[in-house]
């Protein structure tokens, strides 16, 4: 049996979108990108949603908007891909990573001894799809505000650190029985192609600026970035008569295409409405039949506050090393189970240790790193399929183990 790690979920009404942004003959930024727009603030408590890229152009828009550059920090989970990291790099300032806690979520803790005068943003990253513990974190930079020196107009209006939560990995979670998307001052998602919904490439962010900030105003200068600084969009120009415009400012162009936005309008209502009860069927199956092995550490599905989004089924092996791991893996992936890892802690990968930063200042990270196997969850898994992968999994474990 071969079953793969993460493929994409296209069934007929995602080919019917997208077929019919291409007939339509429009098929950059336009009618589906407001759809979907429209979608993910619906499903989740967003008051607006602003549609890129990708998940990485959503955190550099929303650190650019908050005129965070050389000279600054912002604090980051040692625990997260590359792009939580890199997407403060390309703004010239300086990522301040911090140790986890068991669950693979940032450390309360560890971002109070990291805050400083320099610190203008926080990046909680929610791995797996559970979430961080908001509460504590928006208090936390409340307390700090003694601290903060704002510069640019953006900082003197909110007067305390920004908190951008990096939700890549959970739409569809909940956080005090409320959908992810209005936890933090901006959310963002990723739908990248083996995310839970997907543009193939693409993300989204969603804004939740407390006042004297407008929404709608953030979202309308925004949107003029992800376009190059374009007072029009290419469907406004398309108009009659619409064909002048003006450059405001020097944005990016990072806006995300019709043709994508499409899968995504197929997939969203689908996804709140059956395919999020489906990943969580398939979690507890996993969670009722590791629960018997002794040597399986369980990740996280649901607390009195959280409620994981299933995207990621990241289970530990417990007392084992990373060559046995690793191992491990190898016998999972010869019976034909595609199996993943993650991630691989920042301080790890070359460019981070070139940088300075080194891992044995995480050792938290490091120990949920070193015995982490991530195993397949979606929802086109059938039954026997789901028994293969816990049987080999099983079998791959106990005669590494012994």
């Amino acid at each position: 049996m071969k079953i793969p790690f993460s493929p994409p979920d296209i069934n007929d009404s995602v080919l019917d979108e997208v077929k019919d942004s291409l007939i339509s003959g429009w098929i950059t930024t336009g009618p589906k990108v407001k759809k979907l727009e429209g979608l993910v603030s619906k499903y989740t408590p967003s008051p607006k949603t602003l549609c890129v890229n990708s998940a990485t152009s959503g955190l550099m828009l929303a650190l650019k908007w908050y005129h965070v550059g050389p000279g600054d920090e912002v604090i980051i989970p040692a625990y997260t891909y590359a792009a939580t990291a890199l997407a403060v790099i390309h703004v010239g300032a300086v990522p301040v990573m911090v140790d986890v806690e068991n669950d693979f979520n940032i450390s309360i803790s560890k971002i109070e001894k990291s805050i400083t005068e320099k610190t203008k943003a926080i990046i909680p990253v929610d791995i797996a799809g559970w979430p961080c513990d908001y509460d504590e974190i928006n208090d936390l930079v409340k307390q700090k505000q003694n601290l903060f020196v704002p510069k640019g107009q953006n900082q003197e209006k909110l007067k305390r650190i920004l908190v951008v939560s990096d939700s890549a990995h959970s739409i569809g979670a909940k956080y005090k029985k409320n959908y992810i998307g209005a936890v933090s001052d901006i959310t963002v998602f990723s739908f990248h192609a083996v995310k839970n919904v997907t543009t193939a490439e693409g993300g989204a962010l969603c804004i939740n600026l407390p006042k004297p900030f407008n929404n709608q105003e953030v979202y309308d200068y925004l949107r003029l970035y992800t376009l190059n600084g374009q007072t029009k969009d290419a469907f406004t120009k398309s108009k009659a008569g619409g064909w002048k415009y003006d450059i405001a400012f020097a944005g990016l162009k990072i806006n995300l295409p019709d043709v994508l936005a499409a899968i995504g309008v197929a997939q969203l209502p689908n996804y709140f409405e059956s395919t999020l009860q489906r990943r969580k069927l398939i979690f507890d199956f996993y969670q009722t039949f590791l629960s018997k092995c002794k040597w399986a550490i369980l990740p996280p599905l649901e607390s009195q506050d959280k409620v994981s989004s299933c995207h990621i089924y990241a289970l530990r092996i417990n007392n084992i090393n990373e060559e046995t791991r690793d191992l491990i893996i190898e016998k999972i992936t010869e019976k034909g189970v595609a199996v993943n890892v993650h991630f691989q802690p920042l301080p790890i990968l070359t460019l981070f240790k070139k940088l300075g930063y080194n891992i044995s200042d995480f050792p938290v990270a490091y120990n949920n790193y070193k015995c982490e196997i991530s195993l397949p969850i979606y929802p086109q898994l059938t039954q026997e399929e789901l028994n293969y992968i816990v049987n080999s999994v099983r079998e791959s474990v106990e005669s590494s183990i012994t």
